[in-house]
């Protein structure tokens, strides 16, 4: 069994090779050692490993900064995956490609499921939607990973943020009207390895935490896990704000939850982000 990685530094890069299969043979690539952008590349890359499963974590994640670097953005998260799914057929390889909620706008009053009409509000959004189309277009039987809310013990994230920011400063504000479901970059890496394992049908599939919270709720929680392992040494006052009060470059979905209804039938249970965050906090206390 042979895999061949993208994105192998990012949180779900790292969080796949840790839980690797025994008798799974990994080539775990990064913009260094492979780029996506370029079809040529990646076209030898793939004949030359001969890969059973290719998967995609790579992507341009800085969802501010695509706004300006529009180019960029598309490149990589359309051109990319693209490039790799023509690789995966080539070679007769699944292809599992990671998406994000961010292509829908965050209007529905209920779990967003895979067959919702999406609408991105921005650059990020509107490049993962473009990729996901670019991949099934050209490789049908490809599975796409919508996701949400991601953190892990790598890279930079919400909750590292958080931990820092509870040691720096006495008080904090959140925003308190987005609502979404965190998700722990681990369990995104072992419902992949379970859809491959299980010959899941191509298409897209949503998963995320199991339980839906505000930014400001997933702060409160952070806070009083990280005070009760001693990571920090005192409680700031956490302060709702709104949305309207925390201006960014891109709009942000309000409503970002993603039913997981459909990746269920393959026994896979949404992320229990608050057991992940739990264990994860511990390990580096």
């Amino acid at each position: 069994m042979k895999v061949l990685l993208t994105g192998a530094h990012g949180q779900l890069g790292r969080c796949f090779q840790d839980r690797l299969p025994a008798g799974w043979q990994i080539l775990a690539t990064d913009s260094d050692s492979l780029d996506i952008t370029d079809a040529i590349q990646v076209a030898r890359a793939v004949e030359e490993f001969q890969p059973d499963l290719i998967v995609n974590a790579a992507a341009y994640t800085a969802v501010d900064k695509a706004e300006s670097n529009v180019e960029l953005a598309t490149l990589i998260n359309v051109a990319g995956p693209e490039n790799l799914a023509r690789a995966a057929i080539a070679v007769k390889a699944r292809f599992i490609h990671v998406s994000t909620d961010y292509v829908f706008d965050g209007a529905s009053p209920i779990p967003y499921t895979e067959t919702d009409t999406p609408h991105p509000l921005g650059v990020y959004g509107s490049t993962k939607l473009d990729g996901e189309i670019a991949v099934l277009r050209v490789c049908p039987q490809a599975i796409i990973i919508r996701t949400a809310w991601v953190f892990s013990e790598y890279g930079s994230n919400f909750v590292k943020t958080m931990l820092r920011l509870s040691r720096e400063r006495a008080s904090l504000s959140v925003v308190d009207d987005q609502q979404g479901c965190p998700t722990y970059a681990g369990d995104i890496a072992l419902a992949i390895i379970q859809l491959y394992s299980q010959h899941a049908v191509g298409g897209i599939y949503h998963f995320c935490g199991d339980r839906q919270v505000t930014w400001r709720e997933f702060t409160d929680e952070i806070i009083a896990t990280a005070v009760r392992l001693n990571l920090i040494d005192r409680r700031p006052a956490v302060t709702s704000i709104s949305t309207d009060q925390y201006p960014t470059a891109a709009k942000r979905p309000r409503f970002s939850t993603l039913s997981c209804d459909k990746i269920a039938r393959y026994g896979i249970r949404p992320s229990d982000w608050a057991e992940a965050l739990n264990t994860y906090m511990t390990k580096i206390a």
